[in-house]
């Protein structure tokens, strides 16, 4: 079971010696005004950075942007034990942010954010890791037009599933799940998600399956971090039971 704790602005540093397999940091949009000016604003954010966040019209989703990206120095810094301020991203082909800066810490992390949550997950070792954050349950559009994309297996477990309520769950469970694990993998949505499947939702034991047979070396978290949100979290050579939540508090 995931270790979860609440963390405020005099809670922020994690010893390099208490590292497990993966970190999720979870900042709750209604904190993020309160985060971002905790951590100086942009003062952190490269001009390049800067200017990504401002693409956005809506001013809400500029702010998340903004807070996604210190989220990341911020949750690299608690584990390092290295100022937030250290930090550096390049971006891979397919737009992914990476630490190019400091280096020689062998950290990795990936971001997601929706409406009302920004999640930042953090790895050591090099371990390849995604998250996605969705609201759940899912929409009546996703319902209706999702499960097309998904694999047989993930298609037959819903149409199993008799309450509308528990089957716009498990639409949103998948998604995530997918979307996490293609993050993972360096892919995003250029792979067809028919392609690969799902198996053991809610859990705790999910695996993921490819030519019809399960893929060694990935561990799966699934958490509901509030009742309008489910997250998923892909790790390469993890263990069970060794992701630590930290939601923030502002």
């Amino acid at each position: 079971m995931a270790a979860e704790r609440t963390a405020g602005p005099a809670e922020d540093t994690i010893a390099p010696a208490n590292l497990t397999d993966r970190h999720l940091w979870l900042l709750p949009e209604a904190a993020t005004g309160a985060f971002v000016a905790r951590m100086g604003g942009t003062a952190l954010l490269t001009d390049g950075e800067r200017a990504r966040c401002e693409r956005p019209l809506a001013v809400r989703s500029r702010l998340r942007r903004v807070a996604a990206l210190l989220l990341a120095r911020h949750a690299l810094g608690a584990v390092s034990g290295l100022p937030a301020a250290a930090w550096r991203f390049r971006l891979t082909p397919d737009g992914r942010p990476e630490p190019c800066a400091p280096a020689g810490t062998g950290l990795r992390f990936n971001l997601s954010h929706t409406d009302g949550l920004i999640a930042c997950v953090v790895t050591d070792a090099g371990r390849a890791c995604g998250v996605d954050a969705e609201r759940s349950p899912a929409g009546p559009d996703a319902v209706a037009h999702l499960p097309r994309h998904f694999a047989g297996p993930e298609r037959a477990d819903l149409a199993a599933l008799a309450d509308e309520r528990a089957r716009a769950a498990r639409v949103a469970a998948y998604w995530v799940l997918k979307e996490a694990y293609l993050k993972a993998l360096g892919t995003g949505l250029r792979r067809a998600l028919s392609g690969f499947a799902f198996t053991g939702l809610p859990g705790p034991r999910i695996e993921v399956h490819e030519s019809g047979r399960p893929v060694a070396g990935w561990q799966f978290d699934l958490i509901r971090p509030t009742p309008q949100h489910v997250v998923a979290v892909a790790t390469e050579r993890s263990r069970p039971g060794g992701l630590r939540t930290v939601t923030l508090s502002g």
